[in-house]
């Protein structure tokens, strides 16, 4: 890479993805500057702009230093179709859409812009990131095309990433920004047509009992729709689950070595009276004679490196912490600089990671300092490269400590919780697996096979410093093959069949994950999405029921045959966003392809609300408000109103049968008049109608 700009400094607009991150990469890379770091406020008071010297592979830049927070713009449709009864939610997969800008902060790129040579992103090292990195890239060369624009890459607000970054600048990544531009666009097309479809439908029609007032509800629709459909999902198996009684046979045997405990291995058996024979059997020839024999070495071995999926699930079962809170905790450690960037899928480290220097800054720790100063000790033995879990999205190392803490005075116990979490699982993803010696002995009696088996451990190895597992396992007594002997106790005993748990948190992403639902950085946001939305609650176990509402929606589609509540659609519009990421399908075919999908879903839904309703009906009762039938029936638009001059007119069907037209925006957007003109259509005009329908129509009272 080149200045270009000889001797003479440049200017050099730099910009991260959060004000707090542009003061701490500032702070870094001021500290060789002679002349210090000037503070000054943009246009955004949350903004601000550090100024000061630096080099960049030879050439003397003056650092500009902002930030913006977050997207910088979003996507919305035009203003023709922003308000929820100016169209036919149908409309909403063909009508035009355009980003909108956050002014304060975009005045204060245009104005540093102009006086720049150099733009240098520092957004967040992954898809939506590198999004809002081209969102600034857009509004700089607009006021400024002349730039030069660079990307930086790190994975750890600290001195080392960030002083290799800046002199290792790449060119921003297109194919990243158009994966993010094709889901912003497929879930704001998906999610309002939806969204306005249901509420519109539903909401006047029910006596929503989870609402103070439900004619503010909004009963929505998008990519958590799928998530929703595995907490249902393993509901309904809960409620279909029928108790069947079972008998089996136990048999324990005591010496003075202790007492061993033999399990059938047939299992159990639903027929009382087949194990009731057998049971007898056993018991008129109670000789066990031992048939086998087995002691060998197992190994238990240390989890892979540690991606943002794994974290959540294991700080979930570990600390009850919700997936939510997990990323928030996580994202305040990555930015004041204690752990590595937290939302990657990679979970195996590069050659090229210093994975001792790593271990050596924990060597201090009052805790497990011991264990780190033993894994650097070669005569302990205890060092083994980490496994490689197969993942690796070509951004980010898996999270790993990048610096020492012995506990900060402002930590909340999750930060204090999740902290140690990342320390400990990098010091047993670099130990070597514990070792165990496992036995099995397997009787006869009467014909009927039993087993039991201990283990001892022999090396606790990663066990030693990763609290978080433990690894059961219990002595048993000596036995040899033949050897015969008559059991202490031989008992028939019954239970029952018990259904399935509700889903924690953790089997949660990890039904997400295996279905390709979501990415590392939005999952959480799913499942606070459905608990937000009164779609489902979780318990203080984390676990996950449906509420009336949730379940009525998922069965509602169910009914439909269309299982829009499924993962599968989900899953498909996820491959294709990641093959736009790595250029293997364009951004035009997959909207085109995605869009039209869904438009057809949308239509057989419209077709089929009926059964909305009568799942629905199941769990609320109806209303006897004005509107709350089936004129709420959305048909072909007509024309456009011309006494609100914002909706349009569509074919509804009144309470008695009979057709009408009317304004969509009504009551919302003003009033109508009484009485109006009969309303005559030409087919050749409108050829999706049938004018025989609008015979008797008059404009809506």
């Amino acid at each position: 890479m080149s200045g270009g700009g000889g001797g003479r400094t440049i200017r050099v607009l730099n910009v991260a993805e959060k004000p707090s991150v542009a003061k701490a990469v500032a702070g870094i890379l001021s500290k060789s500057s002679q002349g210090g770091m000037r503070v000054r406020d943009g246009r955004s008071r949350f903004n601000r702009i550090f100024e000061f010297a630096y080099t960049i592979h030879g050439q003397q830049c003056h650092m500009l230093f902002t930030s913006v927070t977050g997207h910088l713009m979003e996507l919305d449709f035009e203003d023709r179709y922003r308000k929820w009864h100016s169209c036919d939610p149908l409309l909403l997969y063909q009508a035009p859409v355009r980003k909108f800008d956050k002014l304060d902060i975009k005045r204060t790129l245009e104005e540093e812009a102009r006086k720049c040579q150099w733009l240098v992103l520092w957004l967040d090292c992954d898809r939506e990131g590198e999004n809002i990195a081209f969102e600034v890239v857009e509004v700089c060369t607009e006021a400024n095309r002349h730039l030069n624009v660079w990307r930086a890459r790190f994975s750890a607000l600290i001195e080392r990433d960030i002083r290799e970054s800046v002199q290792a600048l790449v060119r921003p990544n297109q194919l990243f920004a158009d994966a993010v531009d094709v889901r912003q666009e497929i879930d704001l097309r998906i999610g309002a047509s939806f969204t306005r479809f249901q509420t519109m439908l539903l909401r006047d029609a029910f006596n929503l009992d989870f609402a103070t007032d439900d004619r503010n509800v909004i009963l929505s629709y998008g990519p958590c729709q799928p998530t929703l459909g595995f907490i249902v999902e393993r509901y309904w198996e809960i409620q279909a689950h029928e108790s069947e009684e079972f008998w089996t046979i136990n048999c324990t045997h005591n010496s003075d070595e202790g007492t061993a405990t033999f399990n059938w291995m047939r299992g159990h058996m639903f027929d009382y009276t087949c194990a009731v024979i057998i049971y007898e059997m056993c018991v008129q020839e109670p000789t066990a004679t031992v048939t086998k024999v087995r002691q060998q070495e197992k190994l238990k071995y240390p989890p892979h490196p540690l991606n943002t999926i794994e974290l959540e699930k294991r700080a979930s079962r570990y600390f009850r912490m919700s997936s939510e809170q997990t990323m928030k905790v996580a994202e305040d450690l990555y930015q004041t600089g204690f752990i590595s960037y937290p939302r990657t899928e990679t979970d195996s480290f590069s050659e090229r990671t210093d994975l001792r220097a790593i271990v050596q800054e924990q060597e201090g720790h009052p805790v497990w300092g011991s264990y780190a100063q033993r894994l650097l000790d070669p005569g302990e033995g205890l060092w083994r490269n980490p496994g490689n879990g197969g993942h690796d999205d070509k951004a980010h190392p898996p999270i790993h400590p990048t610096k020492f803490s012995g506990g900060q005075s402002g930590w909340s116990q999750d930060h204090h919780r999740l902290y140690e979490l990342v320390v400990r699982h990098f010091l047993a993803c670099v130990s070597k697996p514990a070792v165990g010696a496992e036995t099995t002995v397997e009787i006869d009696i009467a014909g009927e096979m039993f087993s039991a088996s201990g283990r001892v451990i022999l090396e606790k190895n990663y066990l030693d410093v990763y609290r978080f597992e433990s690894w059961g396992g219990s002595m048993i007594p000596t036995y040899t093959f033949g050897q015969q002997f008559i059991p202490t106790t031989l008992t028939l005993d019954s239970g029952v069949t018990r259904p399935p748990s509700l889903l924690s948190e953790a089997d949660l992403l990890n039904c997400m994950d295996k279905a390709g639902i979501g990415t590392d950085a939005t999952m959480h946001d799913h499942i606070k999405k459905l608990l937000d939305r009164f779609y489902a609650t979780k318990d203080s176990n984390t676990r996950f029921s449906p509420t009336n509402l949730g379940e009525a929606l998922v069965m509602g589609y169910d009914d439909m045959g269309y299982e829009l509540w499924k993962p599968y659609l989900r899953a498909m519009m996820e491959n294709d966003m990641k093959a736009v990421s790595i250029g293997t399908k364009r951004k035009a075919e997959v909207l085109s392809t995605c869009l039209e999908q869904m438009k057809a879903c949308f239509l057989d839904a419209r077709l089929n609300k009926v059964k909305l309703f009568e799942a629905m009906g199941i769990f609320f009762e109806r209303t006897s408000r004005s509107g709350a039938d089936e004129q709420h029936a959305v048909g072909d638009v007509v024309r456009r109103c011309g006494v609100c001059q914002e909706s349009d007119m569509v074919l509804k069907r009144k309470p008695d049968g009979n057709f009408m037209v009317g304004c969509l925006g009504y009551p919302q957007v003003g009033t109508i008049p009484e009485y109006g003109s009969l309303l005559v259509l030409d087919n050749k005009e409108n050829n999706s109608l049938d004018a025989s329908l609008f015979a008797d129509a008059a404009v809506m009272k």
